[in-house]
């Protein structure tokens, strides 16, 4: 097996590295003392039109969309460098479109859905949210309980959906709802787009995140949605949203590899320099410990990440190496950031280093898109010969 990118997957990582550098790396001070006074982890309107100019120019859009519709169709091996490296930055950037629901459109979209929904999306001109969570549901899908009645040639969505990113701002919002309460995830459940500003669709609150991310919670009342925009087959919505969930979990271990490597390479930078006791740090059996447990889960969780990439792009059925990634890749950066900021001692607490965001980002992914705990309870029940769903 060889385990070098092709020569173009790693021209496109190096390009993306050097954008993170130059463009969004400079932004860091501007957004670590937004954070400390209390505001959110947003670029300004200016800011982000900027570095979209920027990314479009250097043909960072649609990386991994569909050529004929401006999109470079990149594989999911390709896609890991370069979220590695955004990884790397606290600066708030996703270049666009979003790719987990890119990729829950590419694989439902009607014709008619893709001129309304997937083609501007690509072009970077909506944005997107999705709402599966439910207050009280958890992780566990069969608990969902916003339903979806037909009327007519329409369908009626009553229910509540929570932790929900950019709710407030989409231009869509793919809402997931019970649609046969019998069958639950196994038939029926079913996809749906709503657009911003249809009645019925509320915004309750915005819900304010550790490190100054935000999420929302919403209602459905009586929220009426044409038939044309249920997404994909009725009852067939569970697969798609296994999709979009594998794919952020891939992406949230690229990032964890970034943001692990970042604060390696700082303790690396900063030990040698800080003098204890008549010794640089550095000279420390435990530094010296912690440094070596860091590069090698970096080293295998890198190899775990393009193992599981390169199977998904095969066409395997990676539900297992999925979990095992999100779950070991999550872990392993928390734990090496947690290092960091102990090796940085009082510095490594202020709001001035990098490490307390990182810190709190990783916090969240330990839970986003399913807690560590339930991405090992599903790997131990393939391993036991449990059903998979």
């Amino acid at each position: 097996m060889d385990f070098e990118l092709l020569e173009e997957h790693r021209m496109l990582k190096d390009l993306v590295h050097r954008f993170v550098a130059d463009e969004l790396m400079p932004l860091e001070p501007m957004v670590l003392a937004h954070e400390a006074a209390g505001g959110s982890l947003a670029l300004g309107d200016d800011e982000r039109r900027r570095i979209d100019d920027v990314s479009r120019k250097l043909g960072l859009w649609g990386l991994d969309a569909p050529a004929d519709i401006g999109g470079s169709d990149l594989p999911a091996v390709a896609l890991v460098g370069v979220n590695e490296e955004i990884g790397r930055t606290l600066t708030p950037y996703t270049l666009p479109p979003d790719s987990p629901n890119l990729r829950m459109l590419m694989a439902t979209v009607t014709e008619r859905q893709r001129n309304a929904y997937l083609a501007p999306y690509v072009r970077g001109e909506t944005i997107s949210a999705i709402g599966i969570s439910e207050p009280g549901a958890g992780s566990d899908p069969a608990a969902m309980t916003t339903r979806a009645e037909r009327d007519g040639e329409d369908w009626i969505l009553n229910g509540r959906k929570i932790w929900i990113s950019r709710a407030a701002e989409a231009d869509f919002t793919i809402v997931m709802a019970v649609t046969d309460k019998e069958k639950g995830a196994r038939g029926g459940i079913s996809a749906f787009l709503v657009d911003k500003g249809t009645p019925g669709f509320n915004v309750l609150r915005r819900i304010p995140m550790i490190g100054g991310a935000a999420t929302y919670e919403i209602a459905l009342e009586n929220c009426r949605v044409e038939g044309w925009k249920l997404l994909g087959k009725e009852g067939q919505g569970f697969a798609p949203m296994q999709l979009r969930l594998g794919t952020r979990r891939l992406q949230m271990a690229a990032w964890s590899l970034g943001m692990a490597q970042r604060a390696l390479d700082m303790i690396c930078e900063f030990t040698p320099q800080r003098v204890t006791f008549g010794q640089p740090l550095s000279e420390r059996q435990a530094i010296q410990w912690w440094i070596a447990d860091a590069a090698t889960k970096i080293h295998a969780t890198r190899l775990m990440t393009y193992d599981c990439a390169w199977k998904l792009d095969e066409g395997r059925d990676v539900r297992v190496e999925i979990s095992m990634v999100k779950a070991f890749a999550t872990e392993m950066a928390w734990e090496t950031v947690d290092r960091a900021m102990q090796a940085f001692g009082a510095m490594g607490m202020t709001k001035e280093l990098p490490l307390q965001l990182m810190a709190s980002k990783l916090r969240v992914m330990r839970i986003y898109d399913g807690p560590t705990e339930i991405h090992k309870w599903v790997i131990a029940r393939n391993l036991l010969g449990g059903s998979r769903k």
